[in-house]
């Protein structure tokens, strides 16, 4: 049989990567004991690996594929295939930023300021870059973590990965600006992408991780309607595609089945109420695949 080695970012978006994997219809199950978890595919085989190593050992061969940011594929330089862009991370469907922050009493506004300076990150490479585009000549310093705490005493500045900023206020830093928004890719080794059963294999999952990712915000919503009126009612409604309007056993009423953005809703309902929606039914999705 076939199997496909398949990544699985272990770290802050562990939980986030297998609550996503199971919405899309694969069970995966951690042991905090193994780095094999378990999952309910005989075709796939997975482990788990740090999303900053995944692109390199996704390069290497040494898995067919995995899931990790684009800001570690950029860090690690890695020749992958880039499969689909899947846009969650630890605690939001929102990207991430790579910024650059100092103390909030420093004097330094922009990078400039940070000329012959200490910046400390995870990100070397890419702040070395950051750098050298803006012509400005530092110290870099690989952080292995914590790297909030090391202004102003070990850095004079760093460059961080932040959802919220958050963290960054609670340690009294300020943004001075952003390297790079970064999301979750879906990315395979050359090799695999040219085998026709990996290649079908891989584009089916991201098929459907995709379709879970697109079905974490919306819902679907069924109601009945008298014929006379349909135009009001499909007036108040804002759909992905048209709305299915199917003829109930009434030849004077029909039901709509469409799918809206969930934060709609509570304004939605009234109003489709009012238009002469009735049995107006809310229900969850777990993918949407256009």
């Amino acid at each position: 049989m076939s199997r496909l080695k398949l990544g699985i970012p272990k770290g802050s978006l562990q939980d986030s990567t297998v609550e996503l994997f199971g919405k899309a219809g694969w069970r995966i199950s951690v042991n905090s004991r193994s780095y094999y978890p378990g999952i309910d595919d005989p075709e796939i085989e997975c482990m788990m690996v740090r999303a900053q190593e995944m692109a390199r050992y996704v390069a290497s061969g040494a898995l067919d594929a995995g899931l990790t940011g684009k800001d570690w594929i950029l860090e690690t330089g890695a020749d992958v295939e880039e499969v689909v862009e899947l846009v969650y991370s630890k605690t939001s469907l929102g990207r991430v930023r790579w910024v650059l922050a100092v103390a909030e009493d420093s004097a330094a506004q922009s990078v400039r300021d940070l000329e012959g300076k200490v910046i400390a990150t995870e990100a070397v490479r890419m702040t070395e870059q950051y750098l050298a585009k803006h012509g400005v000549k530092a110290r870099v310093e690989f952080s292995w973590g914590a790297t909030e705490v090391k202004v102003p005493g070990l850095a004079d500045a760093i460059v961080e990965v932040t959802e919220t900023g958050s963290s960054l206020r609670a340690n009294h830093l300020r943004i001075v600006d952003t390297l790079l928004e970064s999301a979750t890719w879906f990315i395979a080794n050359r090799v695999a992408w040219q085998d026709p059963w990996k290649k079908e294999k891989i584009g089916n999952m991201s098929m459907l991780l995709e379709g879970a990712i697109k079905a974490y915000s919306r819902v679907g919503l069924m109601m009945n309607v008298r014929r006379p009126d349909l135009d009001k009612v499909l007036a108040a409604l804002p759909a992905l595609r048209n709305p299915t309007v199917a003829q109930l056993s009434d030849a004077g009423w029909l039901a709509i089945n469409t799918i809206v953005e969930e934060k709609t809703v509570r304004r939605l309902i009234p109003m489709l109420k009012i238009a002469g929606a009735e049995g107006i039914v809310e229900y969850p999705l777990n993918k949407v695949v256009y």
